[in-house]
């Protein structure tokens, strides 16, 4: 109901299903719960999208195996997706490899959080080892120009989330944020709230503020939606259907 009312018409939402066990639930009863929840929103706002599973830069890789698991488990309902999130500067992708080999084996999409609380150095790592579609922030990338036209080259999309980094001291305004840079590099990315209940920002504040820092237009939300449905990890059929949405929506407006 939050995002229908921010008139979003497309979502991908993340959680952690082995944050949710401590009352002795199952990593599947978790899953099973939450699935049946988004196909109910769903059915009640007629919005699409789909849920990505995060393993944690802390977890063993046995935890990590688990979450990707459930990913294989689960396809085929609104589970799209894994996803690694956490401490990247504490961290490294060690523990992780083999369960986005796994994900990689069983033709699963990814994401993984990088570029953010650590540099481009972060970017070049899950890149390189992990092999993401997407990368969750990233924005630290425009610190190294040759990392951003990597990202262009390999088609690697970044989700955005410019209030959540000042809130987090990744840039001390937005007035400092790389969010305007990236986009003027060509690089593929989209504008996100990252989790609401810790940013308590809306899409549409989002959208606002980089009206009012950057003197962002329609031009620049249109590309960013076209791009995050392109990048999204829904269904060739769902994709075109929502472009075509936004496309018209941009046309009308």
């Amino acid at each position: 109901s939050q995002l229908k009312a921010d008139n979003v018409i497309y979502a991908e939402i993340r959680f952690a299903p082995l944050l949710h066990i401590a009352k002795g639930l199952t990593p599947v009863e978790v899953v099973e719960t939450v699935n049946a929840a988004f196909t109910e929103g769903k059915a009640m706002t007629g919005m699409e999208g789909g849920l990505i599973l995060c393993t944690l830069r802390h977890y063993t890789e046995e935890q990590s195996m688990e979450t990707v698991r459930l990913v294989e488990q689960f396809k085929g309902t609104n589970v799209l997706a894994f996803d690694m999130a956490g401490d990247e500067a504490g961290y490294p992708v060690a523990a992780h490899v083999k369960a986005f080999e796994f994900a990689k084996a069983h033709q699963l999409h990814c994401t993984c959080h990088a570029g953010e609380a650590k540099g481009p150095e972060s970017v070049w790592d899950v890149l390189g080892h992990l092999h993401p579609t997407r990368i969750g922030h990233g924005v630290r990338s425009a610190e190294d120009p040759a990392l951003l036209d990597h990202l262009i080259k390999k088609d690697i999309h970044l989700e955005v989330c410019p209030t959540s980094n000042v809130q987090t001291n990744i840039f001390p305004s937005v007035k400092e944020h790389a969010a305007d840079k990236i986009y003027r590099h060509g690089v593929s990315m989209s504008i996100n709230t990252d989790a609401r209940t810790v940013t308590p920002v809306t899409l549409s504040s989002e959208y606002n503020t980089l009206q009012d820092v950057f003197n962002w237009d329609k031009t620049h939300f249109l590309r960013c939606n076209l791009e995050g449905i392109r990048h999204s990890f829904t269904t060739e059929a769902v994709k075109q259907k929502i472009a075509a949405r936004i496309q018209e929506a941009y046309n009308n407006c």
